[in-house]
């Protein structure tokens, strides 16, 4: 087996303008770095698959703290689980409403077990899944729908993402993967199912030296290993500053609003 190892910028070479690309959006587990690197390789006309497409209050991202709308420019449509995109202090909410009624950009929504699952069919290699969620709502249209022993069903066709990026804690030089915890997240099927895989690592380590046991992705499905540096501003130390800086944010917006609606009410008795 070969040495995976590489910088950024040179695993990004190998991308392509129109790609579709999937990666876990969700606290940790996330590929900063690698949506960094995605963002200065310039490529265009993407589809971005993701689990949540929360956006960053403006204040935030001045501060450094990523969201999946650094790619906004450069994509065309959003396949997601969880958009949080109306949001008033993100300048990033005004320009995805703009741009989606101007028809320039496309968002499908599908729910958390459907963008899972429909990874892992494509993982699978499966030409596509049966599921009943959706059923009468909006979801359902221009869909085939079946019934099945009684049950109505949607097919959802399978995603195969042609870049995917994920986040682990440590890799060989062959491309193993160890995650911890949560951080696990959706990168293991993400990996499976991704043409070309790239993964963002905290550290390095040689063949052999990772425990059989703790291996959570194999080699088999990671092409390109890019350990962050230490003084990166997605290093592991600046993403825990960066998740305080947004907590703290967030809790003082739910205090002065709690303190309006006090007023608010105190007015009218």
């Amino acid at each position: 087996m070969r040495d995976k190892v590489t910088t950024a910028a040179e695993a990004m070479a190998e991308v392509q303008d129109g790609a579709l690309v999937a990666f876990n959006f969700w606290g940790p587990g996330t590929p900063l770095h690698l949506m960094r690197a995605l963002q200065e390789r310039g490529v265009k006309d993407l589809t971005i698959c993701t689990n949540n497409y929360t956006l960053r209050a403006d204040i935030l991202r001045e501060q450094g703290a990523v969201d999946a709308a650094i790619l906004l420019p450069q994509t065309r449509k959003i396949i997601v689980a969880f958009s949080g995109v109306q949001q008033e202090d993100s300048s990033a909410s005004v320009e995805i409403a703009r741009r989606v009624q101007e028809g320039t950009l496309e968002i499908e929504n599908v729910s958390h077990g459907l963008f899972i699952e429909r990874i892992q069919a494509g993982a699978m290699h499966l030409g596509g899944i049966y599921s009943p969620i959706g059923i009468g709502t909006s979801l359902e249209v221009g869909k085939e729908k079946r019934v099945i022993n009684g049950v109505e069903y949607i097919f959802q066709e399978p995603i195969v993402p042609d870049l995917g990026l994920v986040n682990a804690a440590k890799a060989d030089k062959f491309g193993n993967l160890v995650c911890h915890g949560t951080a696990r997240a959706a990168n293991p099927i993400i990996a499976m199912a991704a043409r070309y895989t790239i993964a963002e690592v905290f550290e390095v380590v040689e063949p052999g030296e990772l425990d059989p046991d703790a291996i959570v992705v194999p080699a088999a499905f990671v092409d390109r290993i890019v350990c962050i540096p230490d003084d990166d501003p997605h290093s592991r130390e600046r993403r825990i500053e960066q998740t305080l800086h947004s907590v703290k944010y967030r809790l003082q917006k739910m205090a002065e609003a709690e303190a309006e609606a006090e007023a608010a009410r105190g007015g009218k008795s």
